[in-house]
This record gives structure tokens, sequence and C-alpha cells, in this order.
């Protein structure tokens, strides 16, 4: 039976591998086949990801992605170890949630580091000679938050909007070493972040926030699908492009 989004003897890095999207995106990554590369801090919890991943060969690789200089030369050490990889996504990341009265350089930077910086310099790793299959495609995570407002917001989602103008500069730069580069944007999904949140909000605000979402609000399985698609052979002709999965958010 044709299945075109089968990743079978495809090798994917996955950033943010030891908890939501991350983790469920590696799971449904290895039931389609893939061979995957888990990458997070912590090596305890990349390992209760990995013991829910179908298939053998996965490899852990724990490292802290906020050395950015360092990045580099550690995916050329993963791939001389794994082979060249056919995917790569980013998603790890971090969210601040404060007024911009009271948001600091220093809360600014976390975020840009992570969720921006990072994106770049594994996107200049990945490009490097002997780490990436021709046709192979790079998926980073951006939000909701970067297409619709929201008090509290600000830092986060600029690292996120800034995800959306990356996706598309890379994406030309990148074709003509048969690259695809491609971004998600998720509106609110039962997280370990959505529970962060929950702690700093109040009941009312958090009714209002799932008001918002015509479909409700989403699992980490409905973005790892969008993912997965645009890993695979079914997104080949699709690249620049933020594939809004929200429950219906942007469409008020």
């Amino acid at each position: 039976m044709l299945n075109p989004m089968d990743l079978t003897n495809c090798t994917i890095l996955v950033t943010g591998a030891s908890s939501g999207i991350g983790r469920e995106t590696s799971v449904l990554l290895s039931q389609l086949g893939a061979n995957l590369v888990l990458v997070a801090r912590n090596t305890e919890r990349l390992k209760e990801t990995a013991h829910r991943l179908e298939g053998s060969g996965h490899q852990i690789e724990a490292f802290d992605l906020t050395a950015i200089d360092e990045i580099p030369q550690w995916l050329k050490s993963v791939t001389n170890k794994v082979g060249a990889l056919h995917g790569l996504v980013h998603s790890a990341g971090t969210e601040v949630t404060l007024p911009v009265r009271l948001l600091k350089n220093k809360n600014i930077e976390d975020v840009m580091q992570i969720n921006v910086n990072a994106a770049i310099s594994l996107t200049k790793a990945m490009r490097q000679k002997g780490c990436y299959q021709p046709g192979s495609s790079i998926v980073f995570l951006s939000s909701a938050a970067a297409l619709v407002g929201q008090a509290g917001l600000s830092a986060y989602s600029a690292s996120k909007g800034a995800i959306v103008a990356l996706t598309k500069s890379l994406a030309i730069e990148l074709a003509k070493d048969k690259i695809r580069v491609n971004c998600v944007a998720p509106a609110y999904v039962k997280t370990e972040m959505i529970d962060t949140l929950q702690q700093k909000i109040t009941p009312e605000q958090l009714i209002n926030i799932e008001a918002k979402h015509p479909l409700g609000m989403g699992t980490p399985l409905d973005v790892a699908y969008a993912i997965a698609f645009l890993l695979g052979d079914t997104a080949r002709w699709i690249t620049g492009t933020t594939l809004v999965v929200d429950g219906g958010l942007t469409a008020y």
C-alpha cells in the first residue's frame, strides 16, 4: 500500500525531544519508519522518549542548544556517527509571559537565543558538507502568536515572528542545495508549557483562551502530524511556508 509519508531509512534529528511536541513528533516519526536523533539537555527524559519509539537504531544526544557557537561542530560529530540527515525539526523553545513594562533585556535574550539563534545555527550546521542528504527538510516551530497579538507575549511573539521570516529567507538560500525549509505555527496545545501558563493566569483567562479555538485546544500529536507532512515526500514541492495548525484561532 502506498504511504507518501513513509520515512523508512530516513535519519531525522529532533530538538526538544524530551517533552511535548518534540516528544510526540519523535514517536510519530519512528512509527513512520524514521531513525531518530533525540536532542535535549536532560538525558533521563530523552531516555523516556526513546522507550516510546518504534524500531531500533535511534540515538540520544544530550546537548544544550544555548551553546550557539558549538552547534556546528557538535552536529558534525553527530552525523559522523549516524550519517547525513534527511530531516531536522527544531522543536526546542522557551516562552516568557510578562507585560512589556516588566520585560528585561535578559528575558528577551533568553527567548531569542533558543527560539531563533539556535534555529539559525542548526541550519548552518546541517548545511555543512556531509551533514545532509539532497532532498532533506528542515521544519521549525513558530506559533500562532506570531500571527495574532496577545498581551504579555511580546518577546515570545517576536521570536516566533522571526521564525516565519527566517523560514522564507532560508528556503530561498538553501533551495540550490535541495534542502526545503518550512515551519509550523501551532496555537495553544496541551503541553507542559500550557501547564506553566495556567499558573500565571486566572481560570477565567484560560476559559477565554480556549473559547478562541473553534475546534478546541490541540494536542502535541495534532502538531506532529503537520511536521511529519512537511518532512515527507508529501511536501516535496513546498518550501518557505508557514503551516498554521491552530484549531481555527486565526480564522477570526
